[in-house]
């Protein structure tokens, strides 16, 4: 009897977990991290400046917003610029929701290699605050950014001037039926789940720890951007990209859009 103790006691720590969980996998100390924190960046680095890859970072930041404008400013003009009336007959809201959302994804994967795939302000911003990036480099991805967001409503008004403007450009305004504090709630809300993401699908922690998970950081942030694009657009058109709203406000430049744009800011 004693012996078959024995061989139950080995037999059942002779095989230890492969996946440690709970607390365990979160490591004994500094030297069982599977995974290493980058350094915090400096506030300012002169070196970037005489570094071509700090300019070509930027160069994909007012590349991907302008793409990103360009599409979904778009999308929003074949949907409230349809002359039936019925929605029906365009994407719907669902539409502008997966256009937004979809060209997210797609743009943070092809410029994550090259500038971190940012395209938005608010995310660079809340980078910058953890130390992620300089602030040489969080306000020349800023203003690339906004130069990018007003390219691509530009080329979307040149297109089509008299639709454009006849149907509100893609500039963010309230709705009716909803106050000031109403938009600027579902903002706040709407940027804190992008930005939580962002930082959930790149923190290094869980790369390491869920590296046999097949996933891409894109795709989460991608879904967040839709999500949030679904349950904001009908009280503010969705302005968690201060560059989306800067852009389509300049160029549409109406005293409507003008007015909710900077209440919001405030």
């Amino acid at each position: 009897m004693e012996g078959k103790e024995e061989d139950v006691r080995l037999g059942a720590n002779r095989y230890s977990e492969r996946q440690p969980i709970g607390t365990a996998a979160q490591g004994g100390g500094a030297d069982d991290k599977d995974y290493k924190e980058p350094p915090p960046a400096p506030l300012f680095e002169a070196e970037e400046l005489t570094s071509w890859s700090f300019y070509r970072a930027g160069i994909a930041e007012f590349l991907a917003t302008f793409l990103f404008l360009y599409i979904s400013v778009l999308t929003v003009m074949g949907v409230v610029g349809n002359p039936s009336g019925s929605k029906c007959g365009t994407v719907g809201i669902q539409g502008i929701a997966w256009s937004f959302g979809g060209m997210i994804f797609v743009l943070v994967y092809c410029t994550a290699g090259i500038s971190g795939g940012h395209i938005n302000p608010a995310v660079t911003f809340g980078l910058f605050l953890a130390r992620k990036l300089s602030l040489t480099r969080a306000v020349f991805y800023m203003v690339m950014q906004c130069l990018g967001a007003i390219c691509g409503a530009g080329v979307v008004k040149g297109f089509q001037t008299t639709l454009y403007m006849g149907n509100g450009g893609g500039a963010n305004s309230v709705a009716p039926g909803y106050t000031k504090g109403d938009g600027l709630g579902a903002e706040i809300v709407g940027t804190f789940v992008l930005v939580y993401t962002v930082f959930s699908a790149t923190d290094a922690k869980r790369s390491a720890r869920d590296s046999h998970v097949p996933i891409l950081a894109p795709l989460p942030i991608g879904f967040a951007v839709f999500l949030v694009h679904l349950a904001t657009i009908p009280i503010t058109g969705t302005g968690i990209n201060p560059a989306r709203s800067l852009g389509a406000a300049i160029i549409y430049n109406k005293k409507q859009s003008w007015d909710d744009h900077v209440r919001r800011i405030n």
